[in-house]
């Protein structure tokens, strides 16, 4: 359980440092899926011929769903814009749930279209769709109408399997959205994170014999008590697993490391932290080293 204790906060520390450069990333990236994203969701460039041939069929599916899309009469419609804006009829103006911004019944949306042309409303979605007023419940309502209407043309024989639900959504809703699901996988890795602790982690309560290391490389293991009032940062089991890591990495260095053909013994060590004290990943070698001390000459020697 120990390794998976370890191996566990190697990657947690791995995401958490990956984070920011996933973000910093995050236009480069924007970028690269221009270029290489499939052609079915990059229009063609202006000034080309491809451009001229898909600017044609969006003028003839413009018109064709102007004229034949609605159930009483024409209505003009423009591709994207009125997909993403016709998509409701009241709109919340206030958290005041009786202060509603009613867009007037001759506002058609997207929904309007559906049901007269298939003759079917989209399960929990009605032409009279409100949007709320706060911006992430907006935007995760939209999400949600998205989803269903893929889900029911695709029930209705639509190839969509490219077609996010977020792809519909304006830019700035686009971008809570994003913003959103970033917030959201931080949080649940908290939580998980806070599961292993609390449910795992609190396992480890023992520490291992002390027979194991000798008086000499006693003298210097860190003084750590694992009284959980001796840190505001450590429960007892995680000082339990420094210990641990501590004891380990003195008794094993000088075992891995001797006759290195690369540097020499790394020093002394107190492992005080599970992130700047692993980072080089010489704590954790020593570790697996002493656990399986047949790596050590078939892994570790021949650096």
């Amino acid at each position: 359980m120990i390794t998976k204790l370890l191996y566990f906060y190697a990657e947690l520390e791995k995401i958490l440092e990956n984070e920011n450069i996933r973000k910093q990333e995050a236009v480069i990236q924007n970028k690269w899926v221009r270029r290489n994203t499939s052609n079915e969701l990059v229009f063609p460039a202006e000034d080309t011929a491809k451009y001229t041939f898909f600017q044609k069929i969006v003028m003839a599916a413009q018109n064709w769903f102007t004229l034949f899309g609605w159930s009483k009469g024409p209505n003009p419609i423009s591709i994207p814009y009125s997909l993403r804006r016709d998509i409701c009829k009241i709109q919340m103006t206030s958290s005041d749930e009786k202060l509603k911004l009613n867009l007037g019944k001759d506002t058609k949306t997207i929904y309007d279209m559906l049901i007269h042309l298939s003759g079917q409303l989209l399960p929990g979605i009605s032409s009279s769709q409100v949007l709320p007023f706060d911006p992430i419940q907006r935007v995760v309502q939209l999400h949600w109408q998205h989803s269903t209407m893929i889900t029911f043309l695709k029930s209705q024989g639509a190839s969509l399997s490219h077609i996010m639900p977020q792809f519909l959504l304006d830019f700035e809703d686009y971008t809570i959205w994003s913003h959103l699901q970033l917030m959201l996988k931080v949080i649940y890795l908290k939580q998980y994170s806070l599961l292993f602790q609390i449910l795992i982690l609190q396992r480890v309560s023992v520490l291992e014999d002390t027979s194991q290391t000798n008086a000499k490389d006693a003298e210097h293991l860190p003084k750590l008590s694992i009284d959980p009032l001796s840190s505001n940062i450590y429960s007892s089991s995680e000082i339990i697993l420094l210990i641990w890591m501590s004891r380990h990495f003195e008794k094993t260095r000088k075992i891995v490391w001797k006759n290195c053909k690369k540097g020499d013994i790394p020093p002394k060590r107190w492992i005080v932290n599970f992130d700047g004290d692993l980072h080089d990943g010489l704590v954790l070698a020593a570790q697996v080293a002493s656990y399986c001390p047949y790596l050590v000459r078939k892994i570790f020697k021949p650096f």
